[in-house]
C-alpha cells in the first residue's frame, strides 16, 4: 500500500425522511438569527423552508443561477449587508448551493444545505464560479457547509432526467476520486460504493419515480460521492466540464453525463486499477462503455451538440483546456484531447 494523507472535512450530515423538520433547531444550534433562504427562481420550497424558520428567515433570495455567475453573487452579497444577515440556507440543486459557497467564501457565514437533486457539490469546500466566461474553481475551508439535511422525501417530484444526470454528475466526482493524486483507501471505499448505489438507484427511478428505496439509496450515494470530491483532487473531466461550462454555459449536470465516458476511456490505459473498480461497482465489464449505456438508461442526451455546443467551439474547448490544465493520470496530448472532445460532441461511444 502505498503512503496517503486523508483529512476528513468537518461537515453535520442529517439523513432520513421528513429530516426537513429539523431545520430549526439546526438553525438554533448554530446560533442563526437572521438567515437569508437561497434558491432558483423556480424552487418553490423557499417558502416552505422560510415557514418553518419563522422568525429567524430574514428573507428570500431566488435568484441563484447555474455556473455561480459573479453578478449574482453581487447582487446576493448586497441582500446579506442589507438585511444583516447572519447565515444561509441553501434549498435545491447546485446552483443554489453554489451560491452559498461564494457567500460564506467571502463572509464566513455558516450555512446550511438542504439538497433536492443528487449532485453531491454540498459535501465539498470546492466552488466554481463563473467571471467573464471562464469558470474558476477555489478551495477554502469556508467554503464547505457546517450542515447538510438529506430529506429523501423532498427527492420523490424530482422528475426523472434530472435525477439521472445529477445523479451521474455525482458519479463523476468519484470517479476521478479513484485515480486521484492524492487518492487513498477511505476515499477509494467511499467512491466505489458510491458509484454503485447510484448505479443500481438511476435506471429504478426512471422506472418507478416515486420508489422511495431507490430515491434513498440515490441520496445516499450523492452524499458518498461528493464526500470523495471533498476529499481530494480532480482531473481532467471536471477541468472539460468546467472549461464548457464557464466557455458556453451548458447545463451542469447533462455536461458531464456526456463528458464522463469520454473522459474515463481517456486515462483508461493510466489508471487500470481505478476503471477495474468502476467497471466492478457499475456490474460492468468495460467502465467507460457502461457510464455511457447507463446515460441511455436514464433517458439522458449523450451529445454535447445537441445541448447548445456547435462545431467551431471544439477547439476552443481543447484549446481552453490545455490552459493551467489539472492534474490528470495520463498527460493531456492536444490531438487525443481534441479526439475525445469530438466523440462527447457527437455523441458516439467512447473509446481508449
Amino acid at each position: 500500500m502505498h503512503g496517503f494523507v486523508y483529512n476528513a472535512n468537518p461537515a453535520r450530515v442529517l439523513f432520513g425522511s421528513g429530516t426537513l423538520a429539523q431545520l430549526p433547531s439546526e438553525a438554533q444550534r448554530l446560533g442563526l438569527n437572521r438567515v437569508l433562504i437561497l434558491s432558483t427562481p423556480r424552487q418553490r420550497l423557499a417558502g416552505q423552508v422560510a415557514a418553518l424558520l419563522g422568525d429567524r428567515a430574514a428573507g428570500i433570495f431566488a435568484e441563484a443561477a447555474m455556473h455561480t455567475p459573479l453578478h449574482t453573487t453581487r447582487a446576493a452579497m448586497a441582500v446579506v449587508a442589507d438585511l444583516r444577515i447572519d447565515g444561509v440556507v441553501a434549498v435545491g440543486g447546485g446552483s443554489t448551493i453554489g451560491l452559498g459557497k461564494a457567500i460564506a467564501l467571502r463572509t464566513d457565514l455558516p450555512q446550511i444545505v438542504i439538497p433536492t437533486t443528487y449532485a453531491g457539490s454540498e459535501m465539498t469546500s470546492v466552488l466554481g464560479e463563473t467571471v467573464d466566461g471562464a469558470k474558476i474553481t477555489q478551495t477554502d475551508r469556508k467554503i464547505l457547509p457546517e450542515a447538510v439535511i438529506y430529506d429523501v422525501d423532498l427527492t420523490l417530484a424530482l422528475p426523472t432526467l434530472i435525477s439521472g444526470t445529477s445523479g451521474i454528475n455525482a458519479i463523476a466526482h468519484a470517479v476521478e476520486a479513484l485515480y486521484a493524486r492524492n487518492r487513498n483507501p477511505v476515499v477509494d471505499l467511499m467512491a466505489a460504493e458510491g458509484i454503485g448505489a447510484l448505479a443500481r438507484a438511476l435506471p429504478r427511478i426512471v422506472e418507478k419515480p416515486g420508489d422511495q428505496e431507490a430515491r434513498s439509496l440515490a441520496l445516499y450515494g450523492a452524499w458518498l460521492c461528493g464526500m470523495c470530491l471533498g476529499a481530494v483532487g480532480m482531473a481532467l473531466h471536471h477541468k472539460l466540464c468546467h472549461t464548457l461550462g464557464g466557455l458556453l454555459g451548458l447545463p451542469h449536470a447533462e455536461t458531464h453525463t456526456i463528458v464522463l465516458p469520454h473522459a474515463l476511456a481517456y486515462n483508461a490505459g493510466a489508471a487500470p486499477q481505478a476503471v477495474a473498480k468502476i467497471a466492478a461497482a457499475l456490474g460492468v465489464r468495460d467502465a467507460a462503455l457502461g457510464l455511457y449505456d447507463l446515460a441511455g438508461a436514464v433517458g439522458a442526451r449523450r451529445a454535447l451538440k445537441d445541448i447548445g455546443m456547435s462545431r467551431p467551439h471544439i477547439e476552443e474547448a481543447v484549446g481552453r483546456a490545455l490552459e493551467n490544465p489539472y492534474w490528470n493520470p495520463r498527460p493531456l496530448e492536444q490531438d487525443a484531447l481534441r479526439a475525445l472532445v469530438t466523440r462527447a460532441y457527437e455523441g458516439v461511444a467512447p473509446q481508449e
